[in-house]
């Protein structure tokens, strides 16, 4: 874009974030933000498909492509490389505005998924899955910035709600879609498929944000610099991430010195990009960063194995594994809207709690079915209520944190808040990943008969850990207000 002193009075006014006193007629589909909405709501539903979509597919993808070892790796190669990019997007927003970075995201993701389609190694799968995190962090920092921007903040917990609610039909027809895609075309088309769909969110999108969130935050003071630090911060933070996974799947002694590499550049990145006081949980926007990383984390290490676990334990084909998760798209929606009506704010904190509190048992819960006695639709029923759990803090700390956040800090404190959550998702899948292999999971394999081999152990040390670390997110959640 332009230097701020070429821009015409017109276009600056039009960058100002929107004053919440000021009367705004119509929500989010009044005719002033229809085509913004529909657009970016559109591009989440992409994503929410893509999710889906994959967690179906990948148990077979892993085995054709000989992989299962590295299963995890193909999930937190995703989070690792959207970690660097979520704080250049940040800086990128805030300087130029979102528009740049949304279509650079977008195409990333675009090219990510054709290269994990096409993979014929599984290293190729995760380098695909690297690109197309590279994608995700470029796009999701630059959607908050817009939502910081574009709407009033009277507005901005329908769209995060709108946000929620776009996972719906892809929870629902996603798993289906994928499954029967994969069992009569290929894994490969769930990947190769979905960037055709990425061109019409585009077309509609992109005009609206460069009408209502051009150029940098602030028309009166000249746009900010990159912030070299933050930068370097961020690439250390994504190589640590990927040195401990690594680590974490060689499981010899000489991976201490990968483990130790990455500690030394991951610990000073973190302390340098999150805000200070998130590893102490200090009040206000410190805990609301650290409950979105200990929220998502958890709750998505856990997920991606649970089709795993259902395809090879209980012998279910991948479309019945991906539909057991189907309901949850329904109740994190639920969750979403319900933190999204104004006579819930009192009580925000409180529901809060009781959202994590959900979520570590809905964790606790799923494991259950590795004894034959349980029914399989446990596994759908427990995810139900902990995707309801999820929807009220994922939707609430976002709200939080723009609430918490002077305009001219979303795009930074956006970044924080996806690199809380995208940090942990690596870390956590990390350590999920390397107890699962410790305790045989690199062995479980799914025969041609459709027995399979037996691992409980190895999915039991992957959702234990991970409700506990839930568990102690209900306690950062008492520490989000500061009054």
């Amino acid at each position: 874009m332009t230097a701020l002193e070429s821009r015409d009075a017109e276009v600056a006014s039009a960058t100002v974030p929107a004053d919440p006193s000021t009367p705004v007629t119509g929500g989010i589909l009044g005719s002033a933000h229809r085509a913004l909405s529909i657009g970016i709501v559109t591009v989440v539903l992409l994503i929410a498909f893509e999710a889906t979509a994959v967690g179906t597919a990948m148990p077979v993808a892993a085995r054709e492509l000989h992989g299962v070892a590295l299963y995890a790796f193909a999930f937190s190669a995703y989070f690792t490389t959207s970690l660097f990019a979520m704080v250049l997007s940040g800086q990128w927003a805030d300087r130029n505005g979102p528009l740049r970075p949304l279509a650079t995201g977008i195409t990333a993701f675009a090219a990510g998924l054709l290269l994990s389609g096409t993979a014929s190694t599984m290293w190729i799968f995760v380098a695909g899955r690297a690109v197309q995190g590279v994608g995700g962090g470029l796009v999701i920092v630059a959607l908050y910035v817009v939502v910081s921007r574009a709407y009033p903040e009277r507005l901005r917990p329908s769209i995060m709600a709108a946000f929620a609610a776009s996972w719906v039909v892809p929870s629902v027809v996603g798993p289906l879609a994928a499954g029967a895609v994969t069992e009569h075309l290929g894994w490969r088309w769930v990947f190769i498929a979905i960037p055709v769909l990425v061109v019409p969110p585009l077309v509609l999108a992109l005009p609206a944000i460069r009408r209502k969130a051009a150029g940098p935050a602030d028309p009166a003071m000249p746009a900010p610099a990159f912030d070299g630090r933050r930068i370097r911060l961020a690439l250390g933070i994504s190589v640590g991430a990927g040195l401990l996974q690594y680590a974490g799947q060689d499981l010899r002694w000489l991976s201490l010195v990968p483990a130790v590499a990455g500690t030394a550049l991951l610990v000073p990145a973190v302390l340098g990009l999150l805000p200070r006081g998130t590893c102490r949980a200090a009040r206000g926007l410190p805990s609301v960063v650290l409950l979105r990383g200990i929220a998502a984390g958890a709750f998505v290490a856990a997920e991606s194995f649970v089709p795993l676990m259902l395809v090879t334990q209980r012998g279910l084909s991948p479309t019945l594994a991906g539909l057991s998760l189907a309901a949850g798209g329904g109740t994190w929606a639920l969750g979403s809207y319900v933190q999204s009506r104004p006579r819930m704010e009192p009580y925000r904190q409180r529901l809060m709690v009781t959202s994590m509190v959900l979520v570590a048992a809905a964790i606790l819960a799923a494991p259950s079915v590795l004894f034959p006695s349980v029914p399989a639709w446990t596994v759908a029923v427990a995810w139900a209520f902990g995707c309801y759990g999820m929807g009220t803090v994922v939707a609430s700390t976002s709200v939080m944190m723009l609430e918490l956040s002077a305009p001219e800090e979303a795009g930074a404190n956006s970044a924080a808040l996806q690199i809380s959550d995208g940090l942990s998702n690596a870390l956590l899948l990390a350590a999920g990943g390397a107890a699962f292999a410790a305790l045989g999971g690199g062995a479980v394999g799914i025969l041609h008969d459709g027995a399979s081999a037996p691992h409980p152990a190895a999915f039991a040390a992957v959702f234990l850990p991970m409700a506990a670390v839930a568990l102690a997110g209900a306690w950062v959640a008492t520490r989000l207000r500061t009054d």
